[in-house]
C-alpha cells in the first residue's frame, strides 16, 4: 500500500468545533479565579488518568493536540500495563501566571504559565515552566487543555498588555509579522518536505531534516516521511503579541512515517506502537504522531526568523501492511 493510502486511514478528524456566534464585544477570555479553578481540574484529570492509564479520566479536559497525544498514549500504557501505572506520582502546577487575552465572540482561550514538579528540584540550572493553552468552544462548552509547551525561564519572552493589564492576541491572519500564525502550520509542514529560510536552524527544523536523510536508506529498510497540517476546530493556532513586536505562537502539525523492509527482512515495533496498531506489520508500518509546538515570531521587516522554542510530539496511531 503505498504511503499516500496508509496517511488516508490513519488521518484522523480534527476534535471539537468552533462557535462562530457570540458576544460582540471585547471582553477577558476568562477571570484569574476562573483560570484558577480551570488549572485545577485539568491537572486533577490528568492525575487520575495517568495513575489509572484510563484515557475517559481526562478526556473531558484535554483537546487539540494535546488531547490526540494524551488520548493515544493512555490507551497504548492501558493496553501494555493494564495495571496502571505502579510508579505515578501526582504533577503539580504552581505558582500560576495567567495569560488572558481580551476578545470578542467565541472561542475563547487563555495561557497558564506555571511551575511544575517535573523538573529538577532546587536546580535552577534545570528549572522549567509548563504553558499550558486552555480553549473554550461557545459558552456552554468545558474549558479544555489544547496545548502543553515546557519552556525554560530563559525561553520566556516578554509579553504585550493591553490598557487594562490584558494580554494581547494576534490573529490567525494577522499581517504584522514575518509569517500570519495561520499559516505556521502548513509552512513547518512544508519546511520539513522541501526546506526553506523561513525557519532557525535548530533541533525541530535543519536537524530534524538531516536526520531524516540520515534514515531514509538504512541496510533492508527504506523509510518515508509525510507532514501535514493540523490548524481547524481546537487544532487552530494560538498567538499572543510581545514586546518586541512579534509574537508567541502555539500550533500543530501532524506526521506520518513509513517503515519499509526488504522481503525477508524482520520488522518489529516497540510495545506501544502495537498497541495502536490496526492490520497486520508484514513488510511494512505507517506511523502517525501529532506535534505540538511553540515559536516566536518576528514582526514583519525584522531579519530574524522562526525560531522553536519546544516541540512536543506523541505516536497517535499505527497501520501495518
Amino acid at each position: 500500500m503505498a504511503l499516500s493510502a496508509a496517511v488516508s486511514a490513519l488521518a484522523l478528524a480534527a476534535s471539537g468545533c468552533v462557535t462562530v456566534h457570540g458576544e460582540l464585544e471585547v471582553v477577558p477570555a476568562a477571570t484569574k479565579g476562573e483560570a484558577a479553578r480551570v488549572l485545577a481540574e485539568f491537572t486533577k484529570a490528568y492525575n487520575a488518568g495517568d495513575k489509572a492509564y484510563d484515557p475517559e479520566l481526562s478526556a473531558g479536559r484535554v483537546t487539540g493536540a494535546l488531547g490526540q497525544i494524551n488520548q493515544a498514549s493512555l490507551r497504548a500504557k492501558g493496553k501494555t500495563t493494564p495495571g496502571g501505572n505502579a510508579r505515578h506520582t501526582p504533577l503539580e502546577l504552581t505558582d500560576a501566571r495567567f495569560l488572558i487575552p481580551a476578545k470578542a465572540g467565541w472561542p475563547r482561550w487563555f495561557v497558564a504559565d506555571t511551575d511544575s514538579n517535573r523538573d529538577v528540584d532546587d536546580d535552577p540550572q534545570q528549572d522549567t515552566r509548563w504553558f499550558v493553552a486552555f480553549v473554550k468552544s461557545g459558552p456552554d462548552a468545558q474549558w479544555k487543555a489544547a496545548y502543553l509547551s515546557i519552556l525554560t525561564p530563559d525561553e520566556i519572552p516578554e509579553f504585550s498588555e493591553d490598557a487594562k493589564g490584558h494580554a494581547v492576541p494576534v490573529g490567525a491572519g494577522a499581517d504584522g509579522l514575518a509569517v500570519a500564525p495561520g499559516r505556521l502550520s502548513e509552512e513547518y509542514a512544508d519546511f520539513l518536505g522541501k526546506g526553506g529560510e523561513l525557519f532557525a536552524d535548530g533541533q525541530h527544523t535543519s536537524a530534524w531534516r538531516a536526520q531524516r536523510e540520515e534514515n531514509a536508506d538504512r541496510p533492508g529498510r527504506t523509510t518515508q516521511w509525510v507532514d501535514q497540517p493540523l490548524d481547524k476546530g481546537d487544532f487552530a493556532p494560538l498567538a499572543l503579541r510581545t514586546e518586541d513586536g512579534g509574537a508567541m505562537v502555539l500550533f500543530a502539525t501532524r506526521h506520518f512515517e513509513k517503515q519499509t523492509a526488504a522481503r525477508g527482512v524482520p520488522l518489529t515495533v516497540r510495545p506501544e506502537v502495537g498497541a495502536l496498531l490496526k492490520g497486520e506489520i508484514k513488510q511494512a508500518v505507517t506511523l502517525e504522531r501529532v506535534s505540538n509546538q511553540v515559536v516566536t515570531v518576528p514582526g514583519r521587516g525584522d531579519s530574524g526568523k522562526v525560531v522553536f522554542l519546544n516541540r512536543i510530539e506523541g505516536l497517535t496511531g499505527a497501520v501495518g501492511e
